[in-house]
């Protein structure tokens, strides 16, 4: 059984405590751009008007469907749903951990190399933005904060990544940490 991870702990992702509550299954793709000059990762921003996380930088990605047979399946298909990138632009690389939400989700990141060009196609009604950010400043931990909050009478802590004018956040912040401790920051500079 693979480990499950949630933000907290020093710089690395740990062991989520809580039991009980059956997460719903879901499934994001980590898309690395391969560009000419560096790698980045593609982010959005989600509409406001959404019930799960409205405004929010996240990959994309969503619930696993009935149809679904696999998490890749599920975090290309959403992909593509949300913002229009072919399938077939994507190397896929192998699964993170799964991450489990405080929201209750639980979420298998799949990381994939994009090769560009590429155009998108955004879904307005979910994706506000899609944007790239340099792998190597989300992966240095010197560029991360760690916040606490009260969510629903418990003290939550999570990463945060602030970049330009995007505060990355939460189980998007959580995973591209969970993700560093893998790929080594070493490697990438």
């Amino acid at each position: 059984m693979r480990e499950c991870f949630t933000a907290g702990g020093d710089d690395a992702p740990v062991r989520e405590a809580e039991a009980g509550t059956p997460l719903r299954p879901a499934a994001v793709l980590v898309p690395v751009v391969d560009r000419a000059d560096d790698l980045s990762v593609l982010l959005t921003r989600r509409t406001d008007h959404l019930h799960h996380h409205p405004g929010q930088i996240s990959f994309p990605g969503g619930r696993v469907e009935d149809s679904d047979t696999s998490a890749v399946m599920t975090a290309l298909r959403e992909t593509e749903e949300e913002i229009g990138l072919d399938p077939q632009r994507v190397e896929l690389l192998g699964e993170l951990a799964e991450y489990h939400t405080g929201t209750g989700f639980r979420v298998t990141p799949v990381v994939g190399l994009v090769h560009p060009p590429f155009e998108l196609v955004l879904d307005d009604f979910e994706v506000a933005e899609a944007f790239e950010v340099p792998l190597r400043f989300l992966l240095d931990p010197a560029n991360r904060e760690r916040h606490r909050v009260e969510y629903q009478g418990r003290m939550r802590e999570y990463y945060a990544i602030p970049y330009h004018d995007y505060f990355i956040w939460g189980a998007t912040a959580g995973i591209l940490v969970q993700m560093s401790s893998f790929v080594g920051f070493a490697r990438i500079g």
